[in-house]
């Protein structure tokens, strides 16, 4: 009798095993979901943040490109003037008659001073060193021939 009460005991003992091995099973499969879903929550956050982060950019942006498209409807909207000549002409329309008269300065635009430029070429002097007085010399005579062949 004593090894049937063993073998009893040892199945009961087996049998117990088995269970807590299946319960650990169960945890261990709940406790791996759980992780996946936490794993996918921080993702989510994540994602989301990086959503807020873009949304705010583009805001900025269509915030700086509704200015600027301000700015150039005022700027389109600006008088042919330049801006420097009526900042002078409101400055001495606005300070007190000198006794004497000074003459208003104003800067020319763009298209005046192409039309005005002029350049003017002057020879240049300067003592020739040793070795270039002869390099001089046989210039000007290839000029002279050069200039003798075109006649």
């Amino acid at each position: 009798m004593s090894t049937s009460k063993e073998l009893e005991k040892l199945r009961s003992t087996r049998t117990e095993l088995e269970e807590e091995s299946r319960s650990l099973i169960e945890k261990q499969k709940n406790l791996e979901e759980r992780v996946k879903m936490l794993e996918e929550n921080i993702a989510i956050e994540k994602l989301k943040n990086s959503n807020k982060a873009a949304h705010d950019a583009i805001s900025q942006l269509e915030s700086n490109i509704n200015g600027l498209e301000q700015k150039l409807k005022e700027v389109s909207r600006a008088p042919e003037t330049p801006k420097h000549a009526f900042e002078i002409k409101s400055k001495v329309a606005a300070a007190p008659e000198p006794e004497q008269e000074k003459p208003e300065i104003v800067e020319p635009t763009p298209e005046e001073t192409a039309e005005e430029e002029t350049v003017t070429v002057a020879p240049f002097e300067e003592p020739m060193v040793l070795g270039q007085e002869e390099y001089g010399e046989n210039l000007e005579k290839q000029l002279e021939k050069k200039k003798r062949r075109f006649f």
